[in-house]
């Protein structure tokens, strides 16, 4: 009797921290480790409205070669976006329509996107391809993060807006 009651705990509390990941992921929460924004919790919140300029939203990353390379970079973590991908805390800074200049600096219809300054390498010392620049296409939002070792829509481009999972509301959180 001793040793099946022993055995109910243990699988309780083995099974508890599954049971409390895919509750809160169910709920919209989700816990953010990059410094990109403040870690903590988060939560996804639905959108009931266009998206604009300035939102902060979770986004799925597209599977692209920019996002392959920058899970093998470790830019990304595992999450359960497609390809296994983590989603994307970043601020929406321009919307299809709107023209991207990358130089020293990210422009915006010709106005300097603060706290945009391109790095030329990584944290790790390998060097980091901006983006082009151009026009952004329908359907696509360019994102950014004022984190200066960001990887944002500096280097991987606009991104399609179908991807977006909503806002990110912050519950818990902190900065280092």
């Amino acid at each position: 009797m001793i040793r099946r009651r022993r055995i109910v705990v243990i699988a309780i509390l083995f099974s508890l921290p599954l049971v409390l990941f895919f509750a809160g992921a169910a709920g919209g929460f989700r816990v953010n480790l990059t410094p990109s924004y403040p870690l903590g919790l988060w939560r996804i919140t639905r959108l009931h409205r266009d998206i604009r300029i300035g939102d902060r939203i979770f986004i799925c990353p597209p599977l692209t070669p920019a996002f392959e390379l920058a899970r093998k970079h470790g830019y990304l973590r595992r999450g359960l976006c497609p390809g296994w991908l983590s989603p994307l805390i970043k601020t929406v800074v321009a919307l299809p329509g709107q023209d991207i200049e990358i130089g020293t600096w990210v422009l915006i219809d010709g106005r300097t996107l603060p706290n945009s300054k391109v790095q030329a390498k990584d944290g790790a010392g390998r060097a980091l391809k901006p983006y082009a620049g151009g026009i952004v296409p329908a359907g696509d939002l360019f994102l950014h993060s004022p984190f200066k070792g960001s990887y944002d829509s500096r280097y991987f481009g606009p991104v399609p807006a179908n991807g977006v999972l909503g806002l990110a509301t912050p519950v818990i959180t902190f900065t280092p």
